[in-house]
């Protein structure tokens, strides 16, 4: 008995991973990002607030990521269930600000309302953050 839940347990647990890595590949992919590897890791079991604000056992993936396929940088994607509870990605340096002036990228402090990789024009940035 012991032996079928523990490869149960796996089997979900797989299954989970799986759907992480999904949400993942879909979320580089609408932000012009690579992943690298094609693969995300456990870094462990958590309890994280979800979307709720009810504290909830999570399982933390780490995956890395580049933007100009020099450099390597890292994220995580929470996983309630197997449901995604979110995306975190480490700073990067946005190659389409360097070619327009006037941008400013979203992982910035000043730059809240921009969702992830995103690139917002200066302007757009002021009537923002005046309302």
């Amino acid at each position: 008995m012991c032996a079928g839940t523990a490869a149960a347990w796996l089997w979900h647990a797989h299954g989970v991973r799986e759907r992480a890595l999904h949400a993942v590949k879909q979320h580089c992919t609408r932000h012009d990002l690579q992943l690298l590897d094609d693969t995300v890791a456990l870094q462990g079991l958590k309890w994280l607030p979800d979307a709720n604000g009810r504290r909830r056992l999570a399982r933390q993936y780490a995956f890395e990521f580049t933007v100009t396929g020099e450099q390597r940088h890292r994220g995580s994607i929470r996983m309630f269930g197997l449901y995604p509870g979110g995306i975190q990605l480490d700073p990067y340096p946005c190659p389409r600000a360097a070619e327009e002036p006037g941008t400013v990228h979203e992982q910035t402090p000043e730059a809240p309302r921009a969702s992830q990789g995103q690139v917002i024009h200066l302007e757009q940035w002021k009537r923002e953050r005046s309302r």
